[in-house]
């Protein structure tokens, strides 16, 4: 079944995707948090949308929203499904830098105009 609204998307509601489970088992996992898979061969038994997630990362990281998109799958979807993983042992996440953390653009601009300064 496919919708013009959805692109040509499967309308399939997001906890179908999750086995069932609505809410994931730690509320931590914001938008941003940065997924990362431990890089090691898929464990079998794992339904289909947690060895999706786990091939996406393939030891590398990506963030709750990167990987919706990726999946294809709401962002509440994904949310479940890595809670599940980390409850597991088999992916990590770490919370967003916060803006007031991140380098001054000003600073960042200067370094990068100096930098090319002694190339010349």
């Amino acid at each position: 079944m496919t919708s013009s609204r959805s692109g040509g998307r499967p309308l399939v509601p997001a906890y179908l995707s999750t086995g069932g489970v609505a809410r994931p088992t730690r509320n931590s996992l914001e938008r941003l948090s940065v997924l990362t898979g431990g890089g090691g061969p898929l464990p079998s038994g794992l339904p289909a949308a947690q060895q999706s997630l786990l091939q996406a990362l393939d030891g590398g990281s990506l963030t709750v929203v990167e990987a919706a998109a990726l999946l294809q799958l709401p962002v509440s979807a994904i949310r479940v499904l890595a809670a599940a993983l980390i409850d597991q042992g088999l992916v990590s996440a770490r919370p967003p830098v916060p803006f007031a953390a991140l380098p001054d653009r000003d600073l960042l601009k200067r370094v990068a105009d100096g930098l090319r300064a002694l190339k010349l």
